[in-house]
């Protein structure tokens, strides 16, 4: 069993969200001088959209964030905005597990797709989501557009 949990995100959770985010996304900001702000207004984003994060215990601080999901519920389609886990915990299926989430979200509001835009610079994602069945849909510049039927 996982030693981790998922709740729905609320205001408090936004400070370590951020950090988590920018954890995450560490490996890319050097490296690919187009990536846009991936962990601007986390306390925004809470309020506004779907946010999720995940998290571990830790003996005497409580929880540990080492995960997260934005969604944004549109008219045709649940968009998935951003999604990162701490480089610590890859490999630990909190991305499957994120995903998973996104897929029942996306149903429960009577969608029948999930889309999401990503980095052609970011081949392990790419294979990733081709991986649990996404489709690429279309490119734009390094924006790589990919939409899974739910």
């Amino acid at each position: 069993m996982a030693d981790w949990t998922i709740w729905r995100a609320v205001p408090g959770d936004a400070a370590a969200l951020t950090t988590c985010i920018n954890a995450a996304y560490a490996q890319y900001t050097g490296r690919i001088s187009d990536l846009p702000p991936v962990s601007e207004d986390c306390a925004a984003e809470i309020a506004a959209n779907l946010v999720w994060v995940v998290a571990c215990p830790r003996a005497e601080r409580g929880p540990e964030i080492i995960g997260g999901l934005v969604l944004v519920d549109g008219k045709h389609a649940l968009h998935l905005a951003n999604i990162a886990v701490d480089p610590d915990h890859r490999g630990d299926g909190i991305a499957r597990a994120l995903l998973d989430l996104a897929e029942r979200q996306a149903r429960d509001r009577g969608h029948t797709g999930l889309q999401l835009t990503t980095h052609a610079e970011m081949p392990e994602n790419l294979s990733l989501y081709i991986h649990l069945g996404w489709r690429e849909t279309g490119r734009q510049g390094n924006k790589v557009f990919m939409t899974k039927a739910v």
